[in-house]
């Protein structure tokens, strides 16, 4: 007869200032998580709480102070190398059925759960962790961007961000503008003014690692009353740029037990063909080619059909959901990674990406479906 080990500790995961863990106690299959700040742990513990009326979300067992910090201890559900995230629906060649049915119970629970806690919210009382505070003074546009001035590219494009508002930007054939100061005072004004938003309750940053498959959600601090187009944002720019590209590339840590996402990697990397600066006519030309894979377009197609769409439609008739949507993406762009740390190419893509999104022209459609790989009709 084989003897059960009472308990079994699998490896350690760091994601950003959290640690991760998986137990199994007396046959019993935990993840333990750790984290220091006790702030964000409360904002956890109530998080979880709110969500779970809405959602699927593993049971919380237990949490306690621990020395440096707290503990919470949550049902693991079924997983492994591979599998058990949206992630791994999103590593494969084309779009499966398990992907299709995915997107379609996401996008139902969400219109469902949005349209029902849907309610114009002050801005000072909805989760301000990955928006408002980051625009706020001393929040991460101030920590990576105040007072500081790059180049565009080295060695591709030497112009200083400051220098960046007096050239034109020819990008791929299209005429840009964008003013790099500009641009930070905008968002900072944006998300400083006082008029009620649209909130409703959900998980807030709605990512490949934090959505289970089968269904569910994890990771709670930012759970609550968030801004309903935050939360489309946040999905749209995870899908179609940092998930299958810049976390795998600047965090791989994060994907240490789903590999098959650096496979992936090439495939939803946009590529620069052509990168100068003509000073006789004052103009940047940059051409380069958008690149997401056909599972990450199958997602973002049907986010974008069968919930942002319908959503807007009914909180915002009429509008202009290119403009609603402008401001967050913008945030999301500029304030996950500093543009200071990525490498010469990459950052020269996001610049690109952020004067596309402020151009009048701006059509979140063509925007998170590329070009190269058009998506299907709406």
């Amino acid at each position: 007869m084989t003897v059960q080990p009472r308990l079994r500790i699998g490896p350690l995961r760091r994601f950003t200032r959290n640690l991760l863990c998986p137990i199994d106690i007396l046959g019993r299959p935990l993840l333990l998580k750790y984290t220091r700040n006790p702030a964000e742990a409360r904002q956890e513990i109530r998080g979880h709480a709110r969500l779970a009326r809405h959602y699927r979300v593993p049971a919380l067992h237990a949490h306690l102070r621990v020395p440096g910090g707290h503990l919470l201890a949550y049902e693991r559900l079924p997983g492994g190398t591979d599998q058990g995230l949206l992630l791994d629906l999103l590593n494969t060649d084309e779009p499966s059925s398990d992907l299709h049915d995915y997107m379609d119970r996401l996008t139902t629970t969400y219109r469902e759960v949005i349209l029902t806690t849907a309610r114009p919210t002050d801005p000072t009382r909805v989760v301000r962790k990955l928006y408002w505070d980051r625009a706020a003074p001393g929040g991460r546009l101030d920590t990576y961007y105040a007072g500081k001035d790059f180049l565009v590219a080295d060695g591709l494009i030497d112009t200083p961000l400051s220098r960046l508002g007096t050239y034109t930007l020819s990008i791929n054939g299209r005429r840009h503008h964008m003013d790099w100061a500009a641009t930070l005072r905008w968002l900072r004004t944006r998300f400083a003014t006082p008029e009620p938003i649209w909130a409703a309750l959900t998980q807030g940053d709605p990512t490949d690692v934090n959505l289970a498959h089968p269904l569910a959600w994890f990771d709670y601090d930012t759970a609550g009353m968030n801004s309903i187009l935050g939360e489309f944002a946040n999905f749209l720019w995870y899908a179609s740029a940092l998930g299958g590209w810049l976390v795998p590339t600047y965090n791989p840590a994060a994907f240490a037990d789903h590999p098959a996402a650096f496979d992936r990697v090439p495939a939803n990397t946009p590529e620069v063909r052509r990168a100068g600066v003509d000073r006789t006519t004052s103009t940047i030309h940059i051409d380069y080619t958008p690149r997401l894979a056909a599972p990450r377009r199958a997602a973002v197609t049907a986010y974008l059909d069968r919930l942002v769409r319908p959503v807007a439609d009914r909180l915002w008739p009429g509008a202009d959901l290119a403009n609603l949507l402008r401001p967050y993406l913008a945030m999301r762009i500029l304030g996950v990674y500093n543009l200071a740390d990525l490498v010469p190419e990459d950052r020269l893509v996001l610049l690109v990406r952020l004067a596309e999104a402020m151009s009048p022209v701006f059509d979140p459609a063509a925007y998170f479906c590329p070009l190269e790989s058009p998506c299907q009709a709406p």
